[in-house]
């Protein structure tokens, strides 16, 4: 075991790939992973259940707002801005049961425990937190998933070997693919049924499929126009000769769900598929949201909590009222990462009344939704500060990532992924100045007990 902080920091970085884990991006590195506590660490295990549960129930109330059984109104949210060929598609019969394999809520770490931020079905960090859990797990820490769960679990998803399409979209995080990828073809190639059929990385804008060739799509739907040959595999994966996970559902990459989630007219529905325990667990997790439709509403009803009659009102909010987030729902590059969120306390007044106006403008092409803003309670954590060559202790917000992976119908924690970043930062992604590291289970005095 490597005991002092100095080694520590070497052996962390004499691992790194030479190649890198992302396309021009680097990030702070940590001598120890982020520490939880063993109650937390349950919770988060529970957690993963109870979001397949939730993307079961997605799936199917959209299904059934196809067919009639549930409020024509749902599916039509859900599609809005999508192209009707790829609606079609998804709407095939025999995709209709399949749902991500991997499932990554962006959990920030608030007061009262955490919130989910959203979750992602095309998640990034997959290769990242395979390799963190390695390096860390050979410096003695217990992280979550240990030394090999992140390859163990996407091996899961994908038994028999699989082409890893990344779109130039996604290109920066094709370094950390090719990683996972080789790391896999190095010491799985055994289990496979055919050993000439091993992991590979293909950027997604030349590719052809293969019969019997199973596909981890890593870019988002709204990419396809981008990628020319793109219907070939499309119409290999209706055809069934060779899988493509995740799934060809638009309207699972989605953040509007967390806004049906909380709607009155659905509460039922959710209260029947989610069972009453997660129903009330979701809601203690799921801030609240809005959808911004401009549709105009009766005299004399007004917006849930909002208390207010007209969207337009919203656009006269004080900076403390507008405490909320607005963010791209999907199907646009501005959903990926944190391009299309913005914090109305922190936009001037000008700004967000400009964004709430073209939030409804475009509505029909491009739904944007109004959540609630729950800020990250400040966490002390140590790092390596490259100007003065020391280890000095960042306090900052958290943004934890466990992964989830779906195999054979049941969900497994195989890691998590734990960004730090400095307190004047409200909203948490990976940056220049923010730490990342993984997740550990601290037996004594984790975080969250």
């Amino acid at each position: 075991m490597i005991a002092t902080v100095e080694n520590k920091l070497d052996a962390i970085r004499e691992a790194l790939p030479s190649e890198g884990l992302f396309a021009d991006k680097d990030w702070l590195i940590s001598p120890d992973a982020f520490p939880i506590s063993e109650k937390f660490a349950s919770e988060l295990e529970q957690l993963g259940h109870r979001l397949l549960v939730f993307q079961r129930a997605c799936n199917q109330l959209y299904q059934l707002s196809v067919r009639g059984k549930q409020p024509a109104w749902i599916a039509q949210y859900l599609d809005a801005g999508k192209p009707a060929e790829l609606v079609e598609l998804s709407r095939q019969k025999v995709f209709r049961d399949e749902l991500p394999r991997v499932i990554r809520p962006d959990l920030i770490l608030t007061e009262n425990c955490y919130i989910i931020a959203e979750i992602d079905s095309v998640p990034g960090g997959i290769g990242l937190t395979g390799w963190l859990n390695r390096t860390y797990s050979a410096l003695g820490q217990d992280v979550i998933g240990g030394e090999e769960g992140m390859l163990d679990g996407f091996q899961k998803v994908v038994p028999n070997g699989s082409d890893i399409l990344v779109s130039e979209e996604s290109a920066t995080y094709r370094p950390e693919m090719e990683w996972l990828a080789a790391q896999l073809n190095l010491h799985r190639t055994s289990n496979l049924e055919n050993p000439t059929s091993k992991w590979r990385v293909v950027p997604a804008e030349n590719y052809e499929p293969q019969p019997g060739r199973d596909v981890y799509r890593f870019f988002e739907l709204f990419d396809l126009p981008n990628i020319p040959k793109i219907e070939a595999l499309l119409r290999s994966a209706a055809e069934r000769k060779g899988r493509v996970t995740p799934p060809l559902k638009p309207f699972l990459e989605e953040k509007m769900w967390f806004a049906l989630f909380w709607l009155k007219p659905l509460r039922q529905f959710w209260r029947r598929e989610l069972g009453d325990k997660y129903f009330l667990k979701l809601q203690q997790v799921i801030p609240y949201t809005w959808l911004l439709d401009p549709m105009p509403l009766p005299q004399h009803a007004v917006i849930p909590r909002l208390e207010i009659h007209d969207w337009r009102e919203a656009a006269k909010f004080s900076q403390k009222e507008r405490d909320l987030l607005l963010k791209v729902s999907g199907f646009s590059p501005l959903g990926w990462g944190s391009r299309g969120v913005a914090l109305g306390a922190d936009l001037p007044h000008s700004e967000w009344e400009k964004r709430i106006d073209h939030a409804l403008t475009n509505f029909l092409i491009q739904p944007t939704i109004l959540q609630q803003f729950h800020k990250g309670s400040l966490f002390e954590h140590p790092y390596y500060d490259g100007e003065s060559g020391e280890v000095r202790t960042m306090k900052g917000r958290i943004r934890l990532c466990p992964y989830y992976f779906v195999e054979d119908d049941r969900v497994k924690l195989r890691g998590a992924l734990t960004t730090i970043v400095p307190a004047d930062k409200k909203l948490i992604h990976g940056m220049r100045d923010g730490i990342l590291v993984p997740t550990s289970i601290n037996t004594v005095n984790g975080p969250r007990s």
